[in-house]
């Protein structure tokens, strides 16, 4: 299997799993400065050069010998997993994505007509029922999840322990798992265990946010979009996440997690 999603500086400096929709086009953007001194012209995402990825094939060696051999800085990033599928919604399903067109061509479609969902219009400004046509979302989320009908899961929506666990299942392990709710704390503490070519000021990065403005703006609280049944549903997609991240499950209005990250736990319990 490899290292799947998996980004290396090319001095070789640091390793991140990738989890989407947790900060990663800013902490890609970060890793390429470190090493440039200069940020990706576009989205990080589109890089073929600058940065180590596992979907490049002559970044694979490379990658796969620094892993193994446990000799760069390894980390990544969460998110809580309420407002992750809550992002993942507005930005995948009801957004127009950077080639101007819906995301992965016919989905939509299919959702609007298999579970009911709106999404607005394609300019974003059209209202519709955000609540009800996200609680439908997450049925959906938990159809390809359950069952891999009507396709298989997204890494967008996937569990983020998923990701992080092809890492450790290869023979990866992590020094630092840290919470895209304490950001800069989180990539301080990466920044100050490494040594990079160019230093890297925290409070002067802008946020690489590529899925802002794609569609609408969330109407509502967070925790007006999860009612009994939804977060039933949440947490039998989520349930590591939130157990392993110590994010609260009974609240969908806290977004701050409410423990420490226990590396060891996540390292037994992922490498199983």
């Amino acid at each position: 299997m490899g290292f799947p999603g998996t980004w290396m500086t090319e001095s070789e400096s640091a390793v991140y799993r990738v989890v989407p929709k947790c900060a990663c086009s800013t902490i890609g953007q970060i890793l390429y400065y470190s090493d440039h001194g200069r940020f990706f012209d576009g989205d990080i995402h589109d890089a073929k050069d600058g940065l180590h990825k596992w979907a490049l094939e002559h970044s694979q060696g490379p990658i796969t010998r620094n892993v193994q051999r446990q000799r760069a800085y390894a980390f990544t990033c969460v998110r809580n997993p309420y407002t992750r599928i809550l992002s993942s919604f507005f930005d995948k399903i009801c957004g127009i994505q950077r080639n101007g067109r819906r995301y992965r061509g016919n989905l939509v479609p299919k959702l609007v007509y298999e579970y009911g969902i709106e999404v607005g219009g394609d300019d974003g400004k059209q209202e519709f029922d955000q609540i009800a046509s996200f609680r439908r979302f997450l049925l959906f989320v938990r159809d390809t999840i359950r069952w891999r009908r009507p396709m298989d899961p997204d890494i967008h929506w996937s569990a983020m322990s998923g990701h992080v666990s092809t890492f450790i299942l290869n023979g990866g392990r992590y020094n630092q798992i840290f919470w895209t709710e304490a950001f800069n704390d989180g990539m301080q503490q990466v920044l100050d265990a490494i040594e990079t070519p160019h230093p890297v000021d925290l409070k002067a990065i802008p946020r690489f946010n590529e899925s802002e403005g794609h569609g609408p703006k969330r109407a509502h609280p967070v925790g007006d979009y999860f009612d009994d049944l939804s977060m039933h549903l949440v947490y039998e997609i989520y349930k590591r996440d939130f157990e392993l991240f110590k994010y609260d499950f009974e609240n969908p209005g806290n977004k701050m997690p409410v423990g420490e990250i226990d590396l060891e736990e996540v390292h037994a319990k992922l490498g199983e």
